[in-house]
């Protein structure tokens, strides 16, 4: 797990600036969905929205959350994650959503005994997507992300509708109806990663590469929605 973490880190080192930030593109923004959301359909299991939380276009980044936190905050570090133990600020000390990953240094752990909770994928109450725009809206799982990367034609630009915003529009190779992603950095599934109860899954691209890994559940990484 640690070593795919790292390796990770390696191909993308351009978010971590921008995971101790809140949106950097725009001021703070109201976190309901603007009167321009639109749910997208791509021909795939779930509509994606034509936008991140906490933009008002599809070009806007958005806010940012840490993994199972709903609302955006200044400074995203384990000291300041919110399933922490009361006064500490390692990983170790994570009190929700973790598996048996073998990391017995864990507070889910008992010596050699698993005793989390095995929860691996966001509930409601903690999905920002389901917090902040209500209704059906919720955070695409790693499946669901994984055929957005498969069943869609992936296509980079430097300069989305003119306004000079970088990204990638994923074209359905079903209808051919598509959605941007600006490039703002990692986007969060609502899965947490199996390998290691400290990271969750996460989806990135560059102008090279769409590529899947983890990383830490306390960065402050962009949400898509996406609804039924």
């Amino acid at each position: 797990m640690k070593k795919l973490f790292l390796t990770l880190m390696a191909v993308a080192t351009i978010t971590l600036t921008g995971c101790e930030k809140n949106s950097k593109d725009e001021p703070q923004m109201p976190l309901t969905p603007s009167k321009d959301v639109q749910a997208i359909d791509l021909g795939l299991s779930v509509k994606w929205a034509n936008m991140n939380i906490g933009a008002t276009t599809p070009e806007g980044y958005g806010a940012y959350f840490a993994w199972g936190e709903t609302s955006p905050k200044t400074t995203y570090n384990w000291s300041t994650y919110k399933y922490m133990q009361s006064g500490k600020s390692s990983w170790e000390y994570i009190t929700k959503y973790t598996v048996p990953d073998d990391e017995k240094k864990g507070i889910w752990y008992n010596g050699d005994t698993f005793i989390g909770d095995n929860k691996t994928t966001l509930e409601p109450k903690d999905d920002a997507a389901h917090v902040n725009w209500g209704g059906n809206w919720r955070m695409p799982t790693k499946a669901e992300c994984k055929e957005l990367e498969t069943q869609c034609t992936c296509t980079w630009t430097d300069n989305y509708n003119n306004t000079g915003v970088k990204g990638r529009i994923f074209t359905s190779n079903a209808n051919g109806n598509s959605i941007f992603l600006p490039a703002s950095g990692y986007y969060w599934s609502s899965s947490l990663n199996e390998g290691g109860s400290y990271c969750a899954d996460c989806l990135y691209f560059d102008s090279d590469r769409v590529s899947w890994g983890s990383t830490h559940r306390c960065y402050g990484l962009s949400v898509r929605p996406v609804c039924q």
